[in-house]
């Protein structure tokens, strides 16, 4: 399983999908599911922090084509 900090956007999220899928459909004992739960965390937030990321990048862009019509 590769380190959260190293996943993108799309796979940190395709891997919280799972993530749920199998809390969803039970059958784990506590110690396993509080795993996965926190796993889960931890992708929400990372996939939270490249959505970020991109808003940031798309205000700048646009703030600078904005500087660059006046």
């Amino acid at each position: 399983m590769k380190p959260i900090s190293e996943l993108g956007y799309e796979d940190a999220r395709d891997e919280l999908i799972e993530v749920v899928q199998q809390l969803e459909q039970g059958g784990l004992d506590l110690d396993s599911s509080l795993k996965l739960w926190e796993r889960g965390e931890a992708l929400a937030k990372r996939c939270e922090e490249h959505l970020a990321g991109a808003r940031e990048r798309v205000e700048q862009a646009l703030a600078a084509r904005e500087s660059e019509d006046d």
